[in-house]
């Protein structure tokens, strides 16, 4: 039994909070206890901030919109290419080249255009007059050309200065041709050329419901426990109970944005059933967009012209941001440091009104390539350590996202609108909008809606990301 001093009945409890000899308890029985635990202990009230703002959000409010829907489906049109092109075709004769044609390539050139054939492997070309064509259009199976070169008898050559397109023992099979006009002898018609309908590419979304929930009995309710605490939204004060509910509420709106930044739609071979998922920014910009792996300092300007040259066979959208990983956005500035230091004449300093002060900051948030603005801006999603931040190998390292809007064919209203190129839709009518939905159920807390003795915090939204013009995109990955 612990011994007690002083004695019982010797101590004189104080009538205000003093340090006196008569009120305080001596635990000296050899167990640990001292004089020093007769104190409560000291608690901070304060909640320590050791993550700063803990929130990923953010990023589609800078670079989009939200819109109401009120369909199972959006459904959107992009334009396709004004001229006539074919890739990856073979010259199956001296005077012959033959479309291969599909539900996606259809043969469309006429007898009596012109066209340039050339080898993408090498560079060679020679531009001919086609003089038929077999087959017909818009069929599954082959659609040939008779072509004959202007400068030389057929596309085998092999004459001085002739360049040889056609190669029986072993094919060319990199051959591309355009159109660029065409050629009619006197007093003839034009009924040989055929009447190509303007085509465009359809694509659609379907919006995914995402769900959170948080529950707190009614008995811890009522033993209530506070903290201050500062919120990531800028509010500070104190909270008990409902501490927990708003750090749910803060996932959930991080929730909103990673299901369709990351969304994937469910594919034939997957055994997921009941639901269709969501095509998702990353896997908008893999299928339909462009994607420069392992992008370094060291490579430098060379590696990001490359992009630039892309761009320039896509829509050549004039302003562009960059939202990159830390490692990545330090490549950048990398890049940029060695232009401005003389290394290239000095000359780079592009949207810093060619001032050295400003671009020995060594941080760079915009800079002009060419035709080309870019701005740059670190993407927290993707340095945070319980998302994408950390990971180096097959990692997501930033995006290249086009500003301004597109214009597409709205399938609803029947006429052409403009859209910010990324976009989220969230569905809405007059008697429910599933933008951001919360309601609270059970018996406690001020609910009364059923016999739990609980409070239940619901949240519920339903939307879908649109990607207008993907080709215009860039991820950049490890």
């Amino acid at each position: 039994m612990a011994v007690v001093s002083p004695a019982f009945g010797s101590i004189v409890p104080s009538q205000k909070q003093q340090l006196l000899s008569t009120n305080y308890l001596n635990f000296a029985d050899g167990s640990g206890n001292d004089f020093a635990q007769q104190y409560l202990p000291e608690i901070y009230e304060q909640e320590v901030e050791r993550y700063g703002n803990r929130t990923l959000s953010g990023f589609l409010r800078m670079v989009g919109a939200e819109m109401p829907m009120t369909s199972d489906q959006v459904v959107w049109s992009e334009q396709n290419r004004l001229h006539i092109a074919y890739d990856g075709l073979t010259a199956t004769a001296a005077t012959t080249i033959r479309i291969v044609q599909s539900a996606s390539v259809q043969g469309v050139i006429s007898q009596n255009q012109t066209i340039v054939v050339m080898n993408t492997a090498n560079g060679d070309e020679v531009k001919c007059l086609v003089t038929g064509v077999t087959g017909t259009s818009g069929t599954s199976g082959n659609y040939d050309l008779t072509v004959l070169p202007y400068t030389q008898a057929d596309l085998a050559g092999g004459g001085a200065g002739e360049v040889t397109l056609y190669d029986a023992v072993t094919p060319i099979t990199t051959l591309k041709i355009f159109v660029y006009g065409s050629e009619f002898a006197k007093g003839t018609t034009d009924a040989s050329l055929m009447s190509v309908v303007p085509q465009f590419t359809q694509y659609n979304n379907k919006p995914i419901i995402i769900k959170e929930r948080y529950e707190v009995s009614g008995s811890d309710m009522a033993q209530i426990g506070w903290v201050e605490v500062a919120t990531e939204e800028g509010a500070s004060g104190f909270l008990w109970y409902l501490k927990a509910e708003s750090e749910t509420r803060l996932r959930f709106e991080d929730y909103l944005e990673m299901a369709v930044v990351e969304g994937e739609q469910v594919s034939a071979t997957s055994a997921i059933t009941g639901v269709t998922g969501t095509e998702g920014l990353f896997a908008a910009i893999r299928g339909r967009g462009n994607v420069l792996a392992n992008f370094t300092a060291a490579a430098g300007l060379a590696e990001f012209d490359s992009i630039l040259k892309n761009l320039d066979t896509q829509g050549a959208i004039e302003e562009n941001m960059l939202f990159l990983n830390r490692a990545t956005s330090l490549d950048f500035d990398d890049m940029l440091a060695d232009l401005s230091d003389g290394a290239n004449g000095g000359t780079a300093y592009g949207l810093f009104e060619n001032s050295a002060e400003m671009a020995l900051n060594l941080g760079f948030s915009g800079f002009r390539r060419g035709s080309y603005d870019f701005y740059k801006t670190d993407w927290k999603y993707l340095n945070d350590a319980s998302t994408r931040g950390g990971v180096a190998v097959n990692a997501i390292d930033g995006v290249l996202v086009p500003a301004g809007t597109s214009t597409v064919y709205d399938q609803i209203l029947g006429t052409n609108i403009r859209r910010p190129f990324l976009h989220t839709r969230y569905r809405a009518s007059q008697g429910d909008d599933r933008r951001m939905k919360n309601w609270v159920t059970g018996s406690a807390g001020g609910a009364y809606t059923s016999n739990l003795d609980a409070m239940e915090v619901h949240f519920l939204s339903e939307r879908c990301l649109v990607v207008q013009g993907a080709n215009n995109f860039v991820l950049f990955t490890a």
